[in-house]
């Protein structure tokens, strides 16, 4: 048994979300529950200190990829592992854009569920890495250049994070994806493209002195 995580669990099925919290404390985790997107917003924030969420995508009174925008722009930076009965790519690829890390279909296995739930909180505070004047703050999934500063997702954040640890150095997109997104995520190239394009407008947010770029069929540098 690992570290206890504090997990957020927004899902309206009682029997689903009952499987869940039983699962999670008897594997010595602590729970938090909302039932809708309403209770999500209430008692998921940065208030609730929870480290990790699993949020449900076909919600009652929301989506699910709305309720995470929401909430991140809260400033709830915790992973999110959305949970849901949708598997096209395109359900995928919004589920990343939205601000998710993670996306487990159903029906699902709990042990599965467990283990992403794991990985998603040991990858949650990165080391803090540093590269020519960008500094990048773990504890609040930051990018910072002097005065300025940008938060990120933790997802946007690994994902830079393996970059700055190398600047200069180009870094094999198989690589940066590892970093990145818990082992066993299906992400496509339109999901890293569309990471690749946010980081871009938030480093010239705050006037970076290093630049994203893609070395084609390569990977990327930050340099």
């Amino acid at each position: 048994m690992g570290p206890v995580t504090r997990v957020g669990i927004c899902e309206d099925d009682p029997a689903v979300r009952r499987v869940l919290t039983e699962a999670l404390k008897l594997h010595g985790h602590e729970v938090v529950i909302a039932r809708n997107g309403h209770e999500a917003i209430t008692n998921l924030g940065t208030a609730s200190e929870v480290e990790v969420l699993i949020i449900d995508i076909g919600l009652p009174d929301a989506d699910g990829r709305d309720v995470c925008q929401a909430l991140r722009a809260g400033g709830q930076q915790a992973p999110v592992l959305f949970l849901t009965a949708l598997d096209a790519v395109h359900d995928r690829v919004a589920g990343f854009n939205a601000g998710g890390d993670d996306y487990v279909a159903k029906p699902f296995a709990i042990a599965e569920i467990l283990v992403r739930i794991e990985a998603l909180a040991r990858r949650r505070r990165p080391l803090p890495q540093t590269g020519r004047g960008l500094e990048l703050d773990p504890s609040r999934y930051a990018v910072r250049h002097g005065q300025r500063e940008e938060r990120l997702t933790p997802t946007e954040f690994r994902f830079l994070a393996s970059l700055a640890a190398q600047p200069g150095v180009v870094v094999r997109r198989r690589a940066a994806v590892a970093a990145a997104w818990p082992d066993g995520a299906m992400v496509n190239e339109n999901t890293i493209d569309s990471y690749v394009r946010r980081l871009r407008v938030k480093l010239a947010a705050i006037e970076s002195p290093l630049a994203l770029e893609t070395v084609r069929g390569v990977g990327f540098v930050l340099q």
